[in-house]
């Protein structure tokens, strides 16, 4: 249908996109990277960072000493790494980083590629193990654990709230270095329905997160980073 006379055809809004126009969207949408069937099969761990600053340091190491690994942040994620010392400029010196820009979460696409064998949520807040126990996915690190168990792709999730007291690490702008939290009998169930839902393994620790993450790698004939670690 034209425009105004003598002006330009208004575009199809039915037309699909491609090429570079689908990038420039993509990049709009979190996604500013060469889509993904560009990616062999099977090759990369799709890390996904919620807001929790419990363990996050030793969930990141984790993460650095892994072979090709893309960080998918919620937008709770993008808030509160800064605050433990990790901007998104580090972030991307080491890894291919997707963020949380939209309400489709428009990342989440680049499973259905197949370039992804693993799924990591590490660390997970209670709202995450709780959203991801009950089917919800309303962010991206929640859409990519649903669409990961809907494909058969198998998810390590590393849940907080697992125990009576939990001391955890503080912001660097708080005013003490640990916090001394009490979950709620409801996070606490909330993780045990968590270790049933399908292709999901949960852990409690980073000792357990590192064992199970080893696990896989040799499961995939793949090995730690020598240089990592």
């Amino acid at each position: 249908m034209g425009g105004a006379a003598g002006g330009p055809a208004e575009p199809d809004p039915r037309r699909p996109l491609v090429g570079d126009e689908a990038r420039r969207w993509a990049a709009d949408y979190g996604d500013e990277h060469a889509p993904a069937s560009e990616d062999p099969p099977g090759s990369r761990f799709a890390w996904c960072v919620t807001g929790s600053g419990h363990y996050l340091e030793e969930s990141m190491a984790l993460a650095q000493r892994l072979p090709q690994v893309d960080l998918f942040l919620s937008a709770a994620a993008d808030e509160v790494l800064p605050l433990y010392g990790m901007r998104l400029e580090w972030l991307r010196e080491r890894f291919r980083v997707f963020r949380d820009k939209s309400a489709s979460s428009v990342p989440v696409g680049r499973l259905y590629a197949e370039a992804y064998h693993t799924v990591v949520i590490a660390p997970a807040t209670s709202n995450t193990v709780a959203k991801c126990a009950y089917g919800l996915s309303d962010t991206l690190p929640t859409n990519l654990f649903a669409q990961a168990g809907k494909l058969g792709v198998p998810s390590l999730v590393f849940a907080c709230d697992t125990e009576p007291v939990v001391v955890t690490k503080a912001p660097r702008s708080h005013a003490t270095e640990w916090l001394t939290l009490r979950p709620r009998r409801i996070e606490l169930d909330n993780v045990e329905r968590l270790r049933t839902i399908d292709y999901c393994t949960v852990l409690t620790s980073p000792t357990e997160l590192e064992a199970a993450l080893d696990a896989r790698l040799k499961a995939l004939k793949l090995a730690w980073n020598a240089s990592s670690s």
